[in-house]
């Protein structure tokens, strides 16, 4: 078999209108050993697969995530109903589990616009899963048994890939908050806008032009990525956890002093694997939530999105206390098998297909 190809080969490849896979046979058909087992690993706690729309109605309203769109083309006039390429299979699964399911799993394919890069991909494949009763800590617990599982059968199939050493458990637990005390000397939960601003300048932190002053979210998120994330998960596997309720997205916020958002993120050696919630189940606040993104995408000049869909009926009729997980498989393969990029592990990315 023969060695995959680097990263300048690949470019070459690509540039030539080489029809060839960027991932060599071999690494696909390890990529095929660790989606068994993936599925093995769901089937064996309990857990059963399901499948949602992949093109929907309806779409997550999230200020900074892109969906793809089309247009349903069948209706006599041609000008049918908009359609989304979806980015997660989130509403969909949490229409099942108000309608019954406790304990599920999917693998799919899920599409982001604007996502390129050496461990971004438009269309990539996702591992979403819920499970009713369960606290996000309880899933911290699952992820930690489910990934170490994975990249220990990574370094089975692949002797480069040495990526198990970092993911022993148990996994380092920290707050978002004592993360940023610990790398950059403060807390920051209870700053404003202009001291994190300041503590931007101490630390010799460039914030790009278009950033401003006022962008609370903005100055932690630059933070995050240039003075706490290059440390997270580079010797051991690290869940980031209680981020501000400024960033809940879809999960509880937690009435603390200040208020935090039951959300994590691992981290393994460098790469962030996944993010989980303590699933938000009140219907009239994920509309509030839903209309807040939508004013931020209205002020950013980006395309109006729909406020209403099936989730909010199904979370009206009654969506029962859960956490739930989203984790990039391709990334997880990366890890496991000990490659640098997602185009070494897939086989036709966004410049190939």
């Amino acid at each position: 078999m023969s060695d995959p190809a680097t990263p300048s080969e690949q470019s070459e490849r690509a540039s030539s209108g080489d029809f060839r896979p960027t991932a060599s046979l071999e690494t696909l058909r390890q990529r095929a050993r660790l989606l068994t087992a993936v599925r093995a690993h769901f089937d064996a706690a309990g857990y059963w697969e399901v499948e949602t729309p992949i093109l929907s109605r309806d779409t997550v309203v999230d200020a900074w995530l892109e969906p793809f769109v089309t247009r349903d083309k069948t209706c006599a006039d041609g000008r049918g109903p908009e359609l989304f390429l979806q980015t997660s299979p989130e509403f969909g699964m949490k229409r099942l589990l108000a309608a019954g399911a406790t304990a599920i799993y999917q693998i799919t394919r899920a599409f982001r616009q604007g996502e390129n890069g050496q461990r971004h991909n438009p269309e990539f494949t996702i591992i979403e899963w819920y499970k009713v009763g369960d606290s996000y800590h309880d899933q911290m617990a699952f992820v930690e048994e489910f990934v170490t599982a994975m990249l220990h059968l990574g370094s089975e199939l692949c002797v480069k890939s040495n990526c198990k050493e970092r993911a022993q458990p148990p996994f380092e637990r920290i707050t978002y908050d004592r993360a940023f005390e610990k790398h950059t000397g403060s807390s920051v939960l209870n700053l404003t806008g202009s001291e994190l601003v300041r503590l931007a300048e101490q630390l010799n932190v460039q914030p790009p032009a278009t950033l401003r002053a006022d962008d609370k979210d903005g100055w932690l998120n630059l933070l995050l990525a240039e003075r706490v994330e290059p440390h997270l998960g580079s010797n051991h596997a690290t869940f980031l956890f209680d981020y501000p309720a400024s960033q809940a997205a879809l999960a509880t916020i937690r009435d603390d002093t200040p208020p935090v958002a039951e959300r994590f993120e691992l981290y393994v050696d460098g790469v962030e694997l996944c993010n989980g919630y303590q699933e938000l189940t009140d219907p009239e606040e994920l509309q509030q939530r839903m209309l807040q993104q939508s004013v931020i995408r209205n002020g950013e000049g980006l395309r109006a999105l729909p406020l209403e869909n099936r989730l909010l009926d199904a979370m009206r009729a009654g969506l029962p206390t859960c956490a739930g997980v989203a984790l990039g498989f391709d990334r997880l393969t990366l890890l496991a098998l000990g490659k640098r990029s997602l185009a070494e592990v897939t086989a036709f990315p966004n410049d190939r297909a």
